[in-house]
């Protein structure tokens, strides 16, 4: 009986080591906590309503949200490289679940900024966790891994926000911020528990297409890097677009005249803000796996050329035909299917380039760049109300096709002769992990190459 008892127990343990039951944690995690972004929109109009704050300042709290979630996900990283990714989880979820029970009980600005504050440091923690140790697990198919965890973020919202617009309009948004706040957070604390440290097996390396260096730098030492900054700027160029789109489509389909309008599709009936925000999402999660996968074929910068360029036609076909009901819903998802990318070619891109060890921390040091970009977001309703949208549509276009050139005749003639550079710098005797010393870097102590 013991024995058995024991090989039960060992195949229980097997099975949670296996990297894709890993994956699918930290997918079903990152669908979870993907509303507190892409299901705020539904939220802005009814607290304007109520509490007459105007909808500049309630977006403020959006802002405060991106730049909380992004710019602390380095020392999250930083936490999951030093003591695994379930304690760093499980705090995200109590923090996620208390921001929306803030909101719900919000009476001032400074409550809202607050609890958005709150909230951006759960998501920040799940979201950068999850996909560390994807790109940890993966290091053959990382822009697989990285699009299927980041695919969780893009597309859970989908299948939560029709039921979370329902009951805004049944029960008000107070019972909305607390009803989904709590369960996603309770759901997410129980799964974190199944979490374990990456495992990735052994002589598993990525496809000859996707050269990858062979040192494992550290954070302090990848910030140094000019290709570090060429890659977070390209991030922030193409993040604008999609981030500004995300808050703003709700006052946008407003001042069209048609945010409540019926629409039916697929035989299912719903305002059309609710049904563009459902296929927006799903665009959004359905790319990041697929441009993984082809990133992983036909290399990084050769997707992100397509794609860059792709989202900025759509931006201008926004603004040319986005006043046209189903014209919206067609380039509002063609926004989001070529934005939602960025999300799994950046963090393959960045472990390619500076190494696996400490791609939890590095990745989300890249993922800042989100943070940069949603502060541009209370810019553009600024510049909306002065003019029109369409001076926000050409400004985000055009640096999203900036973007896509860049990739093509900046980027990856650079990334080539560093990766080429590690190689030959990787001699025999320095064993693989230790952080290569270049010529433009200062002599790294002991303590930070371990």
């Amino acid at each position: 009986m013991a024995s058995a008892d024991t090989a039960v127990a060992g195949q229980s343990h097997g099975r949670r080591h296996n990297r894709w039951v890993q994956l699918m944690i930290g997918i079903v995690c990152m669908g979870l906590v993907a509303n507190f972004q892409y299901a705020w929109t539904l939220f802005v109009m009814p607290m304007d309503a109520k509490h007459h704050w105007g909808q500049a300042a309630i977006q403020t709290a959006f802002t405060i949200f991106i730049v909380t979630e992004t710019w602390l996900v380095p020392v999250e990283g930083w936490l999951v490289d030093k003591f695994g990714p379930r304690p760093v989880v499980m705090g995200g979820a109590i923090c996620a679940a208390i921001g929306w029970i803030i909101d719900a009980h919000a009476t001032t600005l400074m409550h809202l900024y607050i609890a958005a504050v709150v909230a951006g440091i759960g998501a920040g923690c799940v979201y950068g966790t999850c996909v560390g140790t994807a790109l940890k697990w993966f290091p053959d198919k990382r822009g697989l891994a990285a699009g299927l965890t980041a695919a969780g973020f893009g597309a859970g919202a989908a299948v939560t926000v029709i039921p979370i617009s329902n009951m805004i309009q049944s029960s008000g948004y107070e019972s909305a911020f607390m009803f989904f706040g709590s369960l996603q957070g309770a759901i997410i604390f129980v799964l974190a528990l199944l979490l374990v440290r990456p495992k990735p097996p052994a002589n598993v390396v990525p496809a000859k297409r996707l050269v990858a260096t062979k040192i494992d730098y550290t954070t302090a030492q990848m910030v140094r890097a000019p290709i570090f900054w060429v890659l977070y700027l390209m991030f922030v160029a193409v993040a604008a677009g999609g981030v500004i789109a995300t808050a703003q489509f709700g006052p946008i389909a407003k001042e069209y005249g048609f945010a409540n309008m019926p629409v039916t599709l697929l035989g299912a009936t719903l305002p059309l803000l609710a049904m563009t925000l459902s296929i927006d999402n799903l665009c959004n999660g359905f790319t990041r796996p697929l441009c993984g996968f082809i990133s992983d074929k036909i290399g990084r910068e050769n997707t992100m050329f397509i794609i860059f360029l792709g989202e900025g036609v759509a931006l201008l076909g926004l603004m040319q035909f986005g006043q046209s009901p189903y014209m919206f819903m067609l380039f509002a998802a063609l926004t989001f299917l070529c934005w939602g990318e960025i999300f799994s070619i950046f963090p393959a891109t960045c472990a390619d380039t500076f190494g696996s060890k400490y791609a939890a921390a590095n990745a989300g040091t890249l993922y800042t760049a989100k943070g940069t970009a949603a502060m541009l977001v209370p810019l553009a309703s600024v510049l909306a109300s002065f003019g029109s949208w369409n001076a926000v549509f050409i400004a985000t276009a055009i640096t999203s096709i900036a973007a896509g050139i860049c990739a093509k005749f900046v980027l990856a003639p650079m990334r080539r002769r560093w990766i080429e550079n590690t190689i030959t710098q990787a001699a025999p005797q320095q064993p693989v992990g230790m952080p290569f010393q270049a010529d433009w870097m200062d002599a790294p102590s002991k303590s930070s190459t371990r």
